[in-house]
């Protein structure tokens, strides 16, 4: 029979069993200068451990898009996954510090490699559609999995290493231990999108943050606890920490060639401008010596130079019959749909709200979508305003524009769902004067035609009257919905329109206006038609408290 403990004296530590406690760690400061430099430990690893799961959440978002169900995968199964490491590592708290200092060094190692080798497998493969069971999307569930595997291992054995220096009842450990977490946590929470991603970019940060996990472990357990180890287990661990710095700085310094390559492999060889701006990534191919120029927003095509036409002029000359002296344009910095407006008389007036003010200076500046937009910025009635389009509805003036234009990326990416929320048409119907005209772009039909019927029915939800039409584009080698794949699409690529007007809208051509190139009264017809042909009825309206573009 094991006899219980006699109760500790008032004001002692309580006592454990001894095969958990080995006695007072032997170290090289004073016990108070140790808990510190642990607890420095568990900061600095904590803030490393929230950088990776930010990095994987922002790249499978870019990479695959919709951003809630990536960070929902992302972060539920990371969070599974430490509760498994905590219970694995409680076999290893006897060599609490050899483990640590391991855990550390493999942890450094997936982590600030995790970014790379999942654009890698993006670029060369480009598998993402299909269901969760294909490649890609596995490495990304494998990288959480292990990740949050590792981060979970550090808690029992920090708490391990924190009591072996001066030992404290359980409650103050947990919570010294857990205050130097959350604190770390909010660093490298606010460290990522603030500096790191800015800065250095997804690639580089991941890499940075890497060299400063496994510096941090490998200081705190070969400078604090190195009399916990053997010599040869000391010499293994150095040797370990000094081989995964080599492989993250020998990573860094390849980074640029590293992504040379993986956009020529996703994009082609003609890759002109490549620059990560402060809303998204901006790459621009072609536009020279022939070449069709396209311009890629996120890795989504947003100007395709073979069918952007065909695109600007279905979005715009419909919109254009009736009175349009005053035009508003939502999105559209890239200067093409602004083209199409001016081309029309009467216009005297034209605002574009554009979030990204890099798209614009490229409209502006680059030779090749400078010739392909007209050189409209040098045109006296355009007006440009970099803001969020939503924000600037709420404030703009009611009945204020004869037609509202909005060009903006597709429903299905998350980041823009609420600008193809009821609430946006409402705002935007109150910026509508009597007669006005409000025309929405409203994605892909052929591939979400529940998506397309989603925005039909939220814009006639805001009080407005629907015309719904499809116009077909050519086959491309980029998907036209949210997802973005480097094999030709199964389907036809396609663009979806709404016209809207409080009386119910005519879709017909501007007779005084110049005639357009791809567009023609029995094709308009025609596109209404294939519309209809898709319809989904009874949809309920997408609203920002109950987004509904999920397919």
């Amino acid at each position: 029979m094991i006899e219980p403990h006699a109760p500790a004296p008032p004001g002692t530590a309580p006592t454990c069993p001894a095969s958990s406690w080995r006695g007072p760690a032997r170290l090289p400061v004073r016990p108070g200068t140790g808990r510190f430099l642990v607890l420095a430990g568990v900061f600095v690893c904590a803030a490393c451990g929230l950088v990776y799961e930010l990095e994987l959440v922002a790249l499978a978002s870019y990479l695959i898009g919709d951003s809630v169900t990536q960070a929902s995968v992302v972060l539920s199964v990371m969070v599974f996954a430490m509760g498994i490491g905590s219970l694995a590592a409680k076999r290893l708290r006897r060599r609490a510090a050899v483990a640590f200092g391991a855990i550390e060094a493999t942890l450094a190692l997936v982590g600030g490699c995790s970014a790379m080798a999942l654009y890698a497998v993006f670029a060369w493969t480009g598998d993402w559609g299909g269901l969760w069971a294909n490649g890609p999307r596995c490495l990304l569930v494998a990288f959480s999995l292990a990740i949050g595997l590792l981060i979970g291992a550090e808690v029992p054995l920090l708490m391990e290493l924190i009591q072996r220096i001066r030992r404290q009842d359980a409650g103050g450990a947990v919570a010294d231990l857990f205050a130097a977490d959350y604190v770390g946590a909010l660093v490298g929470g606010l460290a990522f999108p603030f500096l790191l991603l800015p800065l250095l970019g997804q690639l580089t940060g991941a890499l940075l943050t890497g060299a400063i996990n496994v510096v941090a472990g490998g200081t705190l357990v070969l400078g604090l606890f190195r009399r916990d180890l053997t010599r040869r287990g000391r010499w293994l661990l150095l040797v370990a920490n000094l081989a995964v710095l080599g492989l993250l700085a020998s990573a860094a310094a390849l980074v640029g060639d590293f992504e040379r390559a993986a956009r020529y492999a996703v994009y082609g060889g003609d890759v002109r401008v490549a620059e990560q701006t402060g809303v998204q990534e901006l790459v621009l191919t072609g536009g020279t010596r022939g070449r069709p120029l396209d311009l890629f927003l996120d890795g989504r095509l947003r100007v395709g130079g073979q069918d952007e036409r065909r695109y600007h002029e279905a979005l715009v000359h419909p919109a254009m019959t009736g009175p349009h002296a005053r035009v508003l344009i939502l999105g559209g910095g890239d200067g093409l749909a602004a083209r199409e407006v001016l081309r029309h008389p009467g216009v005297r007036r034209v605002d574009i709200v554009e979030l990204d003010p890099a798209v614009v200076r490229l409209a502006r500046t680059d030779p090749g979508l400078a010739r392909l937009n007209g050189h409209v910025y040098g045109d006296r009635r355009l007006h440009v305003t970099v803001a969020d389009a939503f924000g600037w509805l709420r404030g703009a003036s009611a009945g204020a524009y004869d037609v509202v234009i909005e060009d903006l990326p597709d429903p299905g990416i998350t980041a823009s769902t609420k600008l193809y929320a009821q609430e946006f048409y409402g705002l935007a119907r109150r910026a509508l004067a009597p007669g006005g005209r409000l025309v929405v772009h409203a994605g892909p039909v052929a591939s979400r035609p529940r998506a397309f019927w989603t925005v039909e029915a939220t814009v006639r939800a805001a009080g407005l009257r629907t015309v719904a039409y499809r116009v077909r584009g050519g086959d491309s080698a980029f998907a036209a919905g949210p997802d973005r794949t480097t094999g030709a699409t199964r389907a036809p690529r396609d663009w979806g329109f709404v016209l809207a007007s409080r009386t119910p809208p005519v879709l017909a051509l501007d007779p005084r206006a110049p005639h357009p190139r791809t567009l023609t009264p029995a094709s308009l017809a025609a596109a209404v038609r294939a519309a209809a042909t898709t319809r989904v009825p009874g949809l309920p309206p997408s609203t920002l408290i109950a987004p509904r573009y999920a397919d």
